[in-house]
């Protein structure tokens, strides 16, 4: 039998973290089993403890993961700032708020998709989530900071970052949670909040 390369290993853990960071997201950590996991991987059911002592511990690298690749999204939007006419909140709102992010709940950010999974599993995927949002909150009081020059207190930057996020992904829950019996009222959360998320 070939021995496996550490390329070949890095590539199926890495495999693994994507299966489990799509699905996590669609269906909740508790309901994916290891063996559906790993089959949607592409791998056998008795190569994942080579790469992780638990599931928990997976979720909890899913977490870090899903949110560092959402907070890049947040940097390019405010990297992109001068070549853009809309501020980097108005397109980060617009993009999170979309009919799109709605629809793909296996995908987007893990803030709304994993919120539920935080509040019920121990530290180990509430310490990852908690980084995450810390992320959200720095970049949103940043750029409230500074779209308003000196007039904003670092606090007053803070507390609309923290309305913000919570307006953020409550209403992406919210739309989520009605979108296939009420679709129009799913639809009337986003544009709602899209309106006055930076009033």
């Amino acid at each position: 039998m070939p021995r496996i390369t550490k390329e070949d290993k890095a590539r199926n853990r890495q495999n693994i973290v994507d299966a489990a960071g799509r699905m996590f997201r669609a269906q909740g950590i508790d309901a994916v089993g290891i063996t559906e996991l790993m089959k949607e991987a592409g791998l056998t059911h008795g190569g994942f403890y080579n790469h992780f002592a638990s599931k928990g511990e997976l979720a909890a690298e899913v977490c870090s993961a899903s949110f560092a690749a959402s907070l890049g999204h947040l940097e390019q939007a405010v990297a992109e700032r001068d070549n853009v006419a809309s501020s980097p909140l108005e397109r980060v709102v617009d993009d999170y708020l979309s009919a799109a992010h709605r629809d793909a709940p296996d995908g987007g950010c893990p803030s709304a998709s994993l919120v539920i999974d935080a509040g019920r599993h121990d530290d180990s995927i509430q310490r990852p989530y908690a980084v995450g949002v810390e992320g959200y909150l720095a970049g949103f009081a940043g750029e409230f900071a500074r779209e308003h020059d000196h007039e904003t207190t670092p606090q007053q930057a803070r507390d609309r970052a923290v309305l913000l996020l919570s307006q953020l992904v409550g209403a992406m829950v919210l739309a989520r949670a009605v979108r296939r019996t009420q679709p129009e009222l799913s639809d009337e959360i986003l544009q709602t909040c899209r309106t006055h998320a930076l009033d």
